[in-house]
């Protein structure tokens, strides 16, 4: 993958930010902590974009919660392509943390977000053992680890995890949002194997769009190439069950896929927040919603419960 692309990949993580800000200044999602991670007013977005970023983040922040509360919150999380999400910050600030945190992304990403932390009292206050940084390309305080690696390089990653104090012998969340769909499929199913071999206790969440051999789904993909962001795993996001099989036939035990339309359908504030702003063509807000899906897998040898996760 060039260099440009990378570029371009990381420039999503501007995006699904300033979208995030934009929805929580409307009021879709309370998140005190994005704006320090995201300053100043943002543009205006699209209904269906709010709406979108809502279904998406509400409906993994209650998967979160789900996980930690089954694990009495003695367990661990992963995210890999992270950004500049602050779902650690407002895990903590419900004291429902797990025993290690662990994010990863592109090293222009993790040296952003490691100078935001620094500068920002509210944020850098939360971490325990903080100090300032003279290793930009990594960040490890308390049960808090930001690092940086390629994630198509499974070496890699697995070493900086091991920096991380990744302990394969509690239950563990691996998140994934519109990451996968970067890399080959060969890439990305050597991550999802390597997690079910190394963990016997896992849930893995992966959220990310769909339908991508259809007319609208070769647009989307049309659009992103106009941007140099080739969405090089798009012929493993075909349908549901294809999404739910990748997990399966790698050793997860169980796995279930739902489109994200089905999904906005089923949270508990939809009628509340629809009342925000005024939609004009809740089609296209279907149309969108049915090209992204919330993919969860779990494996399980104890007796936690992770099957709940599978009911949402």
């Amino acid at each position: 993958m060039s260099d440009c692309t990378d570029a371009a990949i990381q420039a999503t993580c501007n995006d699904a930010s300033v979208c995030k800000k934009y929805a929580v200044d409307k009021g879709y999602w309370m998140d005190r902590f994005i704006s320090y991670m995201v300053p100043g007013r943002i543009q205006r977005k699209q209904p269906e974009i709010s709406r979108g970023y809502y279904a998406r983040t509400n409906s993994i922040w209650l998967l979160l919660k789900r996980f930690l509360t089954r694990c009495s919150c003695t367990c661990q999380i992963v995210s890999l392509g992270a950004g500049l999400d602050t779902t650690y910050w407002r895990l903590g600030s419900e004291n429902m943390l797990p025993i290690r945190y662990i994010e990863v992304d592109f090293l222009d990403v993790v040296v952003r977000k490691i100078r935001c932390i620094s500068a920002k009292v509210p944020l850098h206050s939360c971490l325990s053992d903080f100090s300032t940084q003279d290793d930009e390309s990594c960040l490890h305080c308390g049960s808090y680890h930001l690092v940086s690696a390629d994630m198509r390089n499974l070496g890699e990653l697995e070493e900086k995890l091991k920096q991380s104090g990744i302990d394969y012998s509690v239950p563990t969340l691996f998140l994934t949002e519109c990451v996968l769909i970067y890399m080959s499929p060969e890439k990305s199913n050597a991550i999802i194997q390597w997690v079910a071999e190394k963990f016997s206790d896992a849930a893995f969440i992966n959220y990310e769009q769909i339908h991508m051999n259809d007319t609208f789904g070769q647009v989307m993909i049309s659009n992103l190439k106009a941007r140099q962001c080739l969405l090089a795993g798009a012929e493993a996001c075909t349908s549901l069950k294809a999404m739910e099989d990748r997990f399966i036939n790698v050793g997860w035990h169980n796995a279930q896929c739902q489109d994200m339309w089905s999904t906005y359908n089923g949270l508990p504030d939809k009628r509340k927040i629809e009342q925000i702003e005024m939609l004009d063509e809740a089609e296209l807000l279907q149309q969108l919603m049915e090209h992204y899906c919330l993919c969860v897998a779990i494996k399980e040898s104890s007796d936690f419960g992770l099957e709940s996760l599978l009911r949402f």
